[in-house]
């Protein structure tokens, strides 16, 4: 396993170790199929801007998308109508009611939020249908860019659903009553059982809230799926109401814009930083994952990921990678020169947080792949390491030492050493060619 992946999936197994035994909730009986969930069923899964996938449990374990579908039919609908057409139909205020209450405009019958089932079902109705792009082919289309790949449906849990479904039917008749249902009620509910009864994984989920966080572009296929307008927008929405009436409570303590659904899903996206998802289908009161809101709470909280925090910037972290004969200041003898080729060299700058030691240690597999024997990390021009990356730094230089490979540091203010201590995970120099000379020397011994 790579410095990388081995750093970030180790916090994700960490995770699942801790809250694995955790068997508070309830399945969500209400829809028979889904009372059939394995209870222990537990996985998470994390994509980076960079399309760096990391998972742990059963996060390749298929389950149906339920109310997860709904900020990506809204960005849908944002994409083919524009904000102010939707907006005519459907609302952004927070509800403060539970996803399936009758959550409506006074005298306009107007939905609160496209998250709950009432705004959902009018968000769906809107796509447009044709004989030529049906709606739900419009709708599964969309779904499946969003992952990444070609989803379909679990045709047992649509059924389950549509047999059970008189609660949306009904707010689908009281929509229309009052206005604001494009379409017939039974058509748009049967739409929308149909959307929620798409099949997905923990690792699908990632990526399209993935997708979301990078501005509407797949991290896994480059397809630009939405605007980044129109990404930012569901964001928005899924900050302030996509957690019901527990929406309010989880922006204060987690900070990141979040989905979930009754199936065991949960979807959190840090922006221009990752997409997190977990599955687990012990539901709460609210009908969120208890085992997916603890991770993700604790997650969020031990990676300093609270969207008020301030992050380093993306994208300007690491400034070098390459080995050290091809530094300006290698000498020109062709013997020491071979002794440099096998020394990597990768340089970082700026603020390191999460998302900027995810980029640096994958920066440092990438300089150690083939022949290298040592690996020099260069840190002189970072300004401040917090106690995130400094844990997922040290943990990469310590595996890459595992596999055999001499490792050290150009860190002349000890950013990498911890509060009181010495030594650091790796020899220390107070320059980057003191750190190749000395690796140098080691691979002429």
């Amino acid at each position: 396993m790579s410095a990388a992946t081995g750093a970030v999936t180790d916090a994700l197994r960490e995770l699942h170790t801790r809250y694995a035994g955790v068997d508070e909730g309830e399945l969500a009986e209400y829809i028979p199929k889904l009372a059939h969930a394995d209870p222990g069923a537990f996985g998470l899964a994390l994509i980076s801007m960079d399309g760096h996938r990391y998972s742990t449990g059963e996060a390749d374990v298929p389950f149906t998308v339920q109310s997860v579908s709904k900020p990506f039919v809204y960005a849908l609908a944002l994409s083919l109508l524009g904000l102010d057409e939707v907006s005519r139909w459907v609302n952004a205020e927070p509800s403060g009611e539970a996803f399936n209450a009758i959550s409506l405009e006074r005298l306009t019958g107007r939905p609160a939020n496209a998250m709950v089932n009432a705004g959902a079902i009018v968000t769906t109705a809107l796509i447009p249908d044709t004989p030529v792009a049906p709606r739900f082919g419009l709708i599964l289309d969309c779904l499946s860019r969003f992952a990444g790949r070609r989803l379909d449906v679990d045709e047992e849990v649509y059924a389950s659903e549509a047999a059970t479904g008189d609660r949306n039917r009904a707010l689908a008749y009281l929509i229309r009553s009052t206005g604001p249902l494009p379409m017939d009620p039974v058509a748009a509910v049967e739409t929308y059982f149909r959307q929620c009864a798409v099949r997905v994984t923990a690792l699908d989920l990632a990526a399209m809230a993935a997708t979301l966080a990078h501005g509407g572009v797949n991290p896994l296929t480059g397809d630009t799926v939405v605007s980044e307008p129109v990404a930012a927008q569901v964001l928005a929405v899924m900050a302030t109401c996509g957690m019901y009436d527990a929406s309010g409570d989880w922006l204060l303590r987690v900070g990141l814009p979040a989905k979930s659904g009754v199936s065991g899903g949960l979807i959190a996206a840090g922006p221009a930083r990752f997409g997190l998802a977990t599955y687990s289908p012990l539901l709460d009161p609210v009908g969120t994952s208890v085992r997916g809101h603890l991770a993700i709470g604790t997650l969020s909280h031990r990676l300093g990921l609270h969207l008020m925090y301030n992050p380093a910037l993306a994208g300007s972290t690491v400034t070098l990678v390459s080995s050290a004969d091809e530094l300006p200041a290698a000498p020109a003898g062709k013997r020491e020169r071979a002794r440099r080729e096998r020394v990597a060299v990768a340089a970082a700058q700026g603020a390191l947080d999460f998302t900027a030691a995810e980029r640096v240690l994958y920066a440092l597999d990438e300089a150690a792949s083939g022949e290298t024997g040592a690996v020099v990390l260069d840190l002189v021009r970072v300004t401040a390491v917090d106690t995130v990356a400094r844990a997922m730094l040290r943990s990469g230089l310590a595996r890459l030492t595992a596999d055999g490979l001499r490792t050290a540091v150009a860190d002349p203010d000890g950013r990498l050493r911890e509060p009181g201590e010495e030594a650091g995970a790796a020899r220390s120099f107070a320059s980057r060619e003191e750190a190749v000379a000395w690796c140098t020397e080691a691979a002429a011994g």
